[in-house]
């Protein structure tokens, strides 16, 4: 199964963002939403280090609660 993770743009280069994730920062390529305007303060999914898509804020929050359940529920 994959997963894409909800990160909010702090900082915006031509093809690539800073984005971050409850506390972390990573940099992203913006190469899949080069017909979009990636701005800071947008959220965007990330997959294995790719934009894939623009989401909402409320999309966003909506995601991490469904992943902070899953992480409350695994045993380990």
């Amino acid at each position: 199964m994959c997963l894409a993770i909800p990160m909010q743009v702090i900082e915006t280069r031509e093809f690539s963002a800073r984005c971050e994730a409850k506390g972390i920062e990573r940099e992203v390529s913006l190469f899949m939403l080069q017909h979009e305007t990636v701005v800071t303060g947008d959220f965007v999914m990330v997959h294995l280090g790719y934009a894939t898509q623009k989401v909402s804020a409320e999309d966003a929050a909506q995601a991490w609660a469904l992943y902070d359940q899953m992480l409350a529920a695994d045993p380990r």
